[in-house]
């Protein structure tokens, strides 16, 4: 009823706004590890917006925007940390495509009416639209790091809708990069804030623990980090709606946000000592997710790596 996914959509049936409010959004997400799949089915609905055909737009973003039709994107796969080089393929058989695969941990893949998936083709990656309920979908619920509902796919001739062409994928990819980016932004400024809410009442040799050098010193360091989060996702945002060349902002803005924000959570974990791994006690989910969200779409060694290829040869790199 608030309308969270429809806030960067086309309309009449979105908001249409952009992805600097939609990344305000998924970071207040992030702040509250609301464990709802949000940024996933905002960034698969996107992608339907601009890519879909006529038809595919009728038919699907109306209830992706309001809910009523539940949408997911499915780029990860098992061992790869790229998911512009899917080992899913995709070939042409009669009027239709069939997949052959397997998508790791899609969010909520097992609510899903449509899930947006990526393959391989003889012409390079491309988008598709999958029924996971269709024949040759086999739908596997998993337990994630973070508890948030998930699934893996496994697909054996799986019938599927190609989705816009060859410019889709890094176009999603892109989008999805941030609004990781944005929800771990959330979860490391909440864990934060916390923190030190923590440490400057807490008492240990009859003073706060906030005032040892050694805990004060972690939440300022942690502090930077989080400012150097925002500051690169809301440029990477800025540059996206500009519609400029985005690549090296995005995929900066990705490694700031996997490496600062795992890196902040684990401190956080740290100077809250034994309540830390309290179950009871909320911190520990802001330890989980930040783990699980870095990992996602590749950790911060592979963020890093596709920057160095940006700029090694930014002609001939494929985002």
């Amino acid at each position: 009823d608030a309308g969270l996914l429809a806030i960067a959509l086309a309309e009449p049936a979105g908001a249409g706004l952009g992805l600097v409010e939609l990344a305000a959004v998924l970071t207040e997400q992030g702040r509250y590890v609301a464990p709802v799949p949000l940024w996933s089915s905002a960034v698969a609905a996107l992608a339907v917006d601009r890519f879909g055909t006529g038809a595919q737009r009728e038919a699907i973003i109306p209830g992706a925007a309001s809910g009523d039709l539940m949408i997911s994107l499915g780029l990860e796969e098992f061992g790869a940390p790229d998911p512009l080089e899917p080992a899913t393929k995709a070939v042409l058989a009669g009027d239709g495509w069939m997949l052959d695969g397997e998508k790791a941990a899609v969010p909520a893949a097992q609510f899903a009416d449509l899930v947006v998936v990526g393959a391989g083709t003889a012409d390079g990656p491309r988008l598709f639209l999958l029924d996971p309920r269709g024949a040759g979908v086999r739908v596997e619920p998993v337990t994630t790091t973070s508890h948030e509902p998930a699934a893996h796919l496994y697909l054996s001739g799986a019938a599927a809708e190609p989705l816009g062409g060859a410019g889709a994928p890094a176009w999603t990819v892109a989008r999805a990069d941030l609004a990781l980016s944005a929800v771990l932004l959330g979860v490391a400024e909440s864990a934060m804030r916390q923190a030190a809410s923590y440490v400057s009442s807490r008492e240990q040799f009859g003073r706060p623990l906030g005032t040892f050098q050694a805990v004060a010193h972690q939440l300022a360091d942690s502090y930077i980090d989080v400012a150097a989060m925002r500051v690169t996702l809301l440029q990477a945002a800025s540059v996206l709606d500009a519609g400029t060349g985005a690549g090296t902002a995005v995929l900066v803005a990705k490694w700031w946000a996997a490496d600062a924000g795992e890196r902040v959570v684990h401190r956080v974990q740290h100077v809250h000592g034994g309540i830390g791994v309290d179950v009871d006690y909320p911190i520990h989910r802001y330890l989980l997710w930040g783990k699980q969200l870095a990992a996602t779409l590749g950790g911060a060694s592979a963020d890093l790596s596709r920057l160095g290829a940006l700029l090694d040869d930014p002609a001939n790199y494929r985002r």
